[in-house]
């Protein structure tokens, strides 16, 4: 076996590890909010690919995608009681939901105006 599969294994492992110990953490003790495991969770799937890229290994695109959704929805999650304070209506679910789908909609949006054109040699 490769030494580059091994790595890719090993920060693969590393990955999931850590996913694991803090989705436990946050399901363990209730007193950590939801919002903080989404956070946690965002920062642990852009930090694994922050490390890949600095190995000059190719940065997994779900990883970012998904890295990012949690982010924001983390920070949503975090901000409900100041949202709630501030909104006239008391319902935010809908709101955090419409949010994540324009962040997912600029992502893809973004990525397919970055992304060089791929021309069909027929």
């Amino acid at each position: 076996m490769c030494c580059t599969q091994m790595t890719d294994r090993k920060y693969n492992s590393l990955g999931w590890g850590l996913l694991a110990i803090l989705w436990g953490i946050t399901i363990l003790f209730d007193f950590i909010p939801f919002g903080a495991g989404l956070v946690g969770t965002g920062l642990i799937l852009l930090g694994a690919n922050a490390l890949l890229a600095s190995r000059g290994r190719a940065a997994r695109n779900d990883n970012s995608v998904f890295g990012i959704l949690a982010l924001v929805w983390g920070g949503l999650e975090l901000a409900r009681p100041l949202l709630l304070q501030i909104s006239a209506t008391g319902d935010w679910d809908w709101g955090i939901f419409a949010i994540l789908l324009v962040t997912l909609g600029l992502i893809m949006t973004i990525r397919a105006l970055v992304r060089p054109s791929q021309q069909n040699s027929a």
